[in-house]
């Protein structure tokens, strides 16, 4: 017979196990800030649909290949304008990089602005790496380096990426990959055919989180440069939402698959089909809701909204707000509500999209391609900032639950 407290030990690791995602404080929270940063008229929505396509054509493109496509995106490359920022810490001593963070790519680099600061815990690899993102890219060489995501809590020879070059990153040193590691792949040269460990790998498989996960919680903000939101690294906060989480699997429709994707349904008010159930990403590193062309006409239609020739954005009158229905995101067995204010961009920075201060503009925008792609949509920043998310690569599955801001009418 076991004794009782060996006994108890025994179950409480089978729980875990059982549902990795028990602890219910993460032993990390990283703050996270929003930036505007718009530099044309149309780049909010040409960011958005250039990160699109580039994720539906499969999102990395080798070493030898980006160096052949610089000239053929060197246009799109200056549209970077809304970025999520956290300040992580690389070497020791460590020096502080803002990184964007991105759960559609998976690589973790710095360089873009500030240069790499080499210490005793630095070591340079036989690798090179490059990465396309469509609204940006970046190559130079492989490091392994300590990095610290907030004092204490520190990762042991992370694979990162030192960029010599890199386009379309303003005010920004680099990137913090979130995605699934596969998209990694193809990152390197030579090729080796491996991935590279995530940052979120590496926490796990170096016993820092009790899971391999993240929490997300945004907040809705008015504010240009504004701290509304963190993540927690390895389990999740039950302070930031309400009700239950929803688990969604990840998809099996290729090329959603590759990323955080998931299969959803949408309709407008309870009973207009806006897009049969199919697959499409959860994504930090958009800004609006994209949808597949033809559910993206269907939304027009049913809103009356126009298009709004400074910004690409549908437009809608004050009387029409006033009659916006909710959009209801049905996945996972559960019905996800994106209030009517939710469906507008904040109206105080009208100006920073280079728009007009009175105007309604909406956040649902075309992805660019019909649907039956396998990329029918993609859940952005819009999205997210009323719901907490949770990316879970242990269990192949996406998390979503609502917060005290699904409801919220500060927009």
């Amino acid at each position: 017979m076991f004794p009782i407290n060996l006994l108890t030990t025994l179950l409480l690791a089978l729980s875990v196990v059982a549902n990795p995602l028990l602890v219910k404080r993460s032993p990390v929270t990283l703050p996270i800030s929003r930036r505007v940063n718009i530099t044309s008229v149309n780049s909010l929505l040409k960011h958005d649909q250039v990160r699109a396509q580039t994720l539906l054509a499969g999102a990395l493109t080798t070493v030898e290949n980006l160096l052949h496509e610089a000239d053929a995106v060197s246009e799109q490359l200056e549209n970077q304008a809304v970025s999520y920022v956290a300040s992580v810490g690389i070497g020791s001593p460590a020096t502080t990089y803002e990184l964007l963070l991105d759960t559609g790519s998976s690589n973790t680099w710095i360089g873009a602005n500030k240069a790499y600061t080499q210490t005793q815990t630095s070591s340079k690899t036989p690798n090179s790496f490059a990465v396309s993102y469509g609204s940006g890219s970046c190559s130079g060489d492989e490091y392994t380096d300590q990095l610290t995501i907030v004092p204490g809590f520190t990762v042991d020879k992370q694979l990162l990426g030192v960029a010599s070059q890199a386009q379309g990153f303003k005010d920004v040193d680099g990137i913090l990959g979130l995605g699934p590691v596969g998209l990694t792949l193809g990152s390197l040269s030579p090729a080796t055919g491996d991935t590279v460990p995530t940052v979120t790998d590496n926490l796990f498989s170096q016993g820092l989180i009790p899971t391999n996960a993240i929490g997300i919680s945004f907040e809705p903000t008015n504010s240009e440069k504004e701290f509304n939101g963190a993540i927690n690294w390895g389990s999740i906060d039950t302070s930031k939402f309400t009700g239950d989480l929803t688990y969604i699997p990840i998809t099996t429709v290729s090329p959603a698959s590759h990323y955080w994707g998931i299969d959803q349904a949408i309709t407008y008010g309870e009973s207009t089909p806006i897009l049969d159930t199919a697959a499409g990403i959860v994504d930090t590193g958009t800004t609006l809701i994209l949808v597949a062309t033809d559910a993206f006409n269907k939304y027009k239609d049913a809103v009356g909204a126009v298009l709004d020739q400074q910004t690409g954005l549908l437009t809608i009158n004050p009387a029409q707000y006033a009659s916006l229905q909710s959009l209801y995101f049905k996945a996972g067995g559960n019905s996800f509500e994106l209030t009517p204010n939710a469906q507008i961009w904040p109206r105080a920075l009208n100006n920073d999209i280079g728009g007009t201060s009175d105007k309604i503009y909406l956040v649902i925008a075309d992805l660019g391609a019909k649907s039956g792609s396998g990329f029918d949509f993609i859940n952005g920043y819009a999205f997210l900032e009323r719901f907490y998310s949770v990316f879970d690569t242990t269990n192949k599955r996406v998390g979503l639950a609502t917060t005290p801001f699904t409801q919220a009418t500060s927009n």
